[in-house]
């Protein structure tokens, strides 16, 4: 419905005040008498508290309070814990230890929270934090993942001697099993995916309130859950009624799934406001992020395929080592590995398929969801192991996927993982990629790349991911005012993905409100009613449902009104372009007149109610399954194992698309972060020591404009019967195909000097050595 509809290319509403610095982040927030917060961590992976000393720190100038975790003790407060049911490798339940606010008798990583110092101004709290004395015993540590589960590995927990917090299996093992014994072919490998941090804009930071007089708690922080942040702290923390607290999450710079809800500064910083009666202010800074938030990805797969004689794919193995860190603090902490990995099989017809991760713990910060969480990781391992298996067996790559891809005949599709892959058309998506991309072209490129001096490689995959799960609800309300001008409340957290003017194209598309005469409201949980929040690609297809729903309760009550205003039965009411009509006659009244009436008593039917507000709670029915075609051209410089990208082609199939250029903003920006992940990012620990090696941007480097080429976007859109919108959702979707085809066309153009493995990141160093070692051998 005109320029602002579903599908049209809006430029985002929320740009304006965020270009000219008028954001409201949570550093902008200060209130009168604020203290400020600084923590003392763990400089050890790992060792044995045997004292703490905080009497110095307690006397320096401008203190209020020195906080440890006997402190915390003593007032009673609780901590969350994982409910997921899980098993240890015995049986026996799966060992999840919660993690403390601070610790008291033994850290378990590099940024552990040992004090918090809180002062009357930054400086002195951060002058005091140096005077607190702690008396450490190092004890052995493990960071590395594949070394946690091995024998005489040091225990990051004695009462876990073996570091396996739980174990997984999905699929059917015996039917895989049957299917390997009577293959063909086995290709197997090992792909190690690394450790990353996510690198938002604004580091995480918090301020606790504490009003006396109402006893109550407000939060502002960086969450994408208000709502969940909110529960969590009031049941399990402060054991307090819900409306005793309130959460206000503002304008958020990326969060990416690590701006999670299950933070210990978010308890910290209310307990202390509530015991110091007034308020308590944390920032992180950007030095102390990669040792003070959760982190992403960090799992080995073993993966095995199974082909017969004519190289059809019948069977699928994947043993997986994932790495969740030192504690488990929540379910959270068990999403990426376990939630996810259903999607490992592609959109490949693989009939039999058996998966087993083993959840081990470590000396390392905790793991949770990071852009794609799980989902990038399950479509390396298997386009990773497709390319391998085709330079194996000497058969072209293409035609491999071609054979073995799900055809539309085939959806719907029960994968034997367990996803439901309900539509798409992914051999169509994989010969309009080849067309954008101009693969045929391809040769001519790589000869003259290689009259350069240069190898050039080209990467194709097909990837898919499972999205906006059907375990939770959400939430929206549509509020009109008395002016005819409305309020829209949604439940979910915009982080900078344009969620307002996308739910404007909504409203606009079903009810013909002018977005500018809409009012967006998030991120607070004292005005909007309910919400699960955002992550998984879930807000287009979860709130914009809910979005949807609600303007039809507006339509269904703004005809009663509309009949009674123009005399006419309800039944003989239509509503189309925002303007109520009679079937049939030119008599019609526009909705924004509609809701101005609706708070006129006068005007309405004798007992009507009065006022235009619904709202609605909406549940998927399914899961979505975005999918699409990624198709990438490296260059690598043989002397100095520089990888340069060169060309980059996305075809996707996000279903409806509501707002083309937010679509295309999304995919570059997940693309980013994929290239990014196989070029250049590691969380790096010293393997002896235990030490963070990558705390700063001096050591953990990150893609810039140079690290990219131009990334070319054609949508094939198959929309979804499982909502109503038709979205299947594509926050991630960029990621999920970057991982493999950036690090497919890096060993296509290896594979010229005889280069068979290598793991992420590639960066010059290791490119260059893999070369040396290829040409030794």
């Amino acid at each position: 419905m005109g320029k602002y509809g579903i599908g049209q290319p809006v430029m985002r509403f929320e740009d304006p005040h965020l270009l000219r610095g008028q954001g409201r982040y949570v550093d902008d927030r200060n209130l009168p008498g604020q203290a400020y917060a600084v923590f003392l961590r763990s400089p050890h992976a790992h060792a044995r508290i045997r004292s703490i000393d905080v009497a110095a720190a307690q006397q320096a100038p401008g203190v209020v309070a020195v906080l440890t975790g006997a402190d915390y003790a003593a007032d009673g407060l609780g901590m969350p814990k994982a409910t997921m049911p899980r098993k240890r490798p015995d049986g026996s339940p799966m060992f999840a230890p919660q993690r403390p606010a601070l610790i008291v008798d033994r850290v378990r990583y590099v940024g552990d929270p040992v004090a918090m110092v809180i002062a009357d101004s930054l400086a002195q709290a951060k002058d005091a934090a140096d005077l607190v004395v702690v008396d450490y015993e190092p004890l052995p540590s493990v960071t590395d993942t594949a070394q946690a589960v091995e024998p005489g590995a040091p225990a990051v927990w004695d009462e876990c001697p073996d570091n396996i917090s739980n174990v997984v299996e999905r699929g059917n093992k015996a039917a895989t099993e049957a299917a390997f014994q009577k293959a063909a072919r086995v290709v197997r490998r090992r792909y190690v995916v690394t450790r990353v941090h996510a690198q938002f804009m604004e580091p995480r930071g918090t301020l606790g309130v504490y009003d006396p007089g109402e006893d109550r708690l407000t939060l502002y922080a960086d969450v994408q859950y208000p709502h969940r942040v909110r529960n969590m702290l009031a049941q399990h923390v402060f054991r307090i009624p819900e409306s005793k607290l309130r959460v206000i999450a503002g304008d958020i710079g990326g969060a990416f799934g690590t701006k999670g809800w299950q933070y210990v500064e978010h308890r910290l910083t209310l307990w202390a406001a509530r015991k110091l009666r007034r308020p308590v202010k944390w920032t992180c800074e950007r030095s102390e992020a990669v040792m003070a938030d959760e982190h992403g990805r960090d799992n080995i797969g073993d993966i095995e395929l199974a082909l017969d004689a004519d190289n059809t794919f019948i069977g699928l193995r994947l043993h997986m080592l994932a790495n969740i860190g030192a504690y488990i603090g929540s379910d959270r902490n068990l999403l990426s590995p376990f939630g996810m990995i259903g999607t490992v099989n592609g959109v490949y017809a693989i009939p039999a398929a058996y998966v087993h991760i083993t959840g081990l713990l470590s000396n390392t910060n905790p793991t949770a969801p990071y852009r794609g969480a799980g989902r990038p990781e399950a479509i390396y391992l298997i386009e990773r192991l497709i390319d391998d298996a085709a330079r194996e067996l000497g058969i072209d790559r293409v035609a491999l996927r071609r054979q073995n891809m799900l055809p539309p005949s085939a959806l719907p599709y029960q994968s034997p993982l367990g996803p439901y892959y309900d539509c798409g058309a992914f051999e169509e998506n994989l010969d309009m990629a080849l067309s954008l991309a101009d693969v045929a072209g391809f040769a001519a490129r790589r000869s003259e790349s290689r009259q350069r001096g240069r190898l050039r490689g080209l990467g194709i995959v097909n990837a898919i991911e499972q999205a906006a799960g059907t375990a939770q609800p959400e939430y929206a309300e549509i509020r009109f005012n008395p002016s005819g001008s409305a309020m829209m409340l949604m439940g979910t957290k915009a982080q900078g993905q344009g969620h307002e003017t996308m739910y404007k194209q909504i409203l606009h598309e079903r009810l013909g409100i002018d977005p500018h005469d809409v009012q967006f409201i998030d991120g607070d949980t004292d005005r909007v009613a309910f919400g699960m929040g955002t992550m998984g690609s879930r807000s287009t297809v979860l709130g914009g449902s809910a979005l949807y729903l609600a303007a039809d309760k507006v339509i269904e009550k703004g005809k009663k009104i509309a009949a009674y205003m123009l005399e006419a039965a309800v039944q003989d009411m239509e509503f189309a372009d925002g303007k109520f009509k009679v079937a049939g006659t030119d008599k019609a009244v526009g909705l924004k007149q509609v809701a101005m009436t609706a708070f006129q008593p006068a005007r309405l039917p004798p007992g009507f109610e009065g006022g235009l507000y619904e709202n609605a709670t909406y549940v998927a029915a399914k899961d979505t399954f975005p999918n699409g075609c990624h198709v990438c051209e490296v260059e690598v410089d043989p002397e100095t194992g520089v990888v340069s990208l060169q060309r980059y082609a996305v075809v996707d199939d996000v279903g409806t698309v509501i707002n083309p250029i937010g679509l295309k903003g999304q995919i570059h920006g997940g693309v980013a972060q994929g290239v990014g992940q196989i070029l250049m990012e590691q969380v790096v620990w010293d393997r002896e020591s235990g030490q963070l090696l990558t705390a700063s941007f001096l050591d953990y480097a990150m893609p810039r404009a140079d690290s990219m080429s131009d990334v070319v976007i054609k949508s094939n859109p198959v929309p979804t019967q499982f909502n109503p919108l038709g979205a299947k959702g594509a926050g991630e979707a960029g990621t999920v195909g970057a991982l493999p085809v950036v690090m497919n066309a890096i060993m296509d153009a290896l594979a010229e000097v005889g280069v068979t493995q290598l793991d992420m990141p590639a960066t010059p160093d290791r490119v260059w050595r893999a070369m040396q070692q290829a040409r030794a051998g």
